[in-house]
């Protein structure tokens, strides 16, 4: 039995390529579903930055610092996300809507569904809550994939060949 191991750490070229466009649309799409999940946050620091005396003294606060960073990790995430998604469904080769639906509900029972599991009968939250929070989560898996579908994933060199 031979091994194809050349000893050889791997490169860049292992990862599949993506459509430009493809991940900066799907990183906006998924951002502002953080987003509408996050506003109860941004909008607790918007009305502490109208009670606040100056510009100055909000941008110096917690809040305001805590809004930022959110805001940039939820940005960062949002585009890994999406470059994840729609290498799967490049490397998947699931091109039509029903196959994006199904790559994009396995993604959801990976990365979301322990989370409402336990949110339901660890922590025992709300069920409200825990809807927006399942319903966020499959915007952002489930309806990612399929608009990352609907745009196209595969950049034009990949379609040439």
């Amino acid at each position: 039995m031979t091994s194809s191991y050349t000893g050889t750490s791997p490169t860049i070229h292992y990862l599949p390529s993506v459509k430009p466009s493809a991940v900066a649309l799907g990183t906006l799409f998924t951002h502002t579903a953080n987003l509408a999940v996050m506003s109860p946050l941004f909008g607790e620091a918007y009305h502490k930055a109208m009670k606040a005396d100056s510009k100055s003294e909000f941008a110096k606060s917690k809040e305001a610092i805590k809004s930022a960073t959110l805001m940039g990790s939820s940005l960062v995430g949002s585009s890994v996300q999406t470059y994840a998604v729609a290498a799967l469904l490049n490397h998947s080769a699931a091109l039509s809507y029903k196959g994006a639906a199904y790559v994009g509900a396995l993604v959801f029972a990976v990365t979301s569904a322990p989370a409402v599991v336990s949110q339901l009968f660890q922590e025992r939250r709300p069920a409200e809550y825990i809807a927006v929070r399942a319903t966020a989560g499959l915007v952002e898996t489930v309806g990612l994939a399929v608009f990352l579908t609907w745009w196209g994933i595969r950049p034009a060199h990949d379609l040439l060949g």
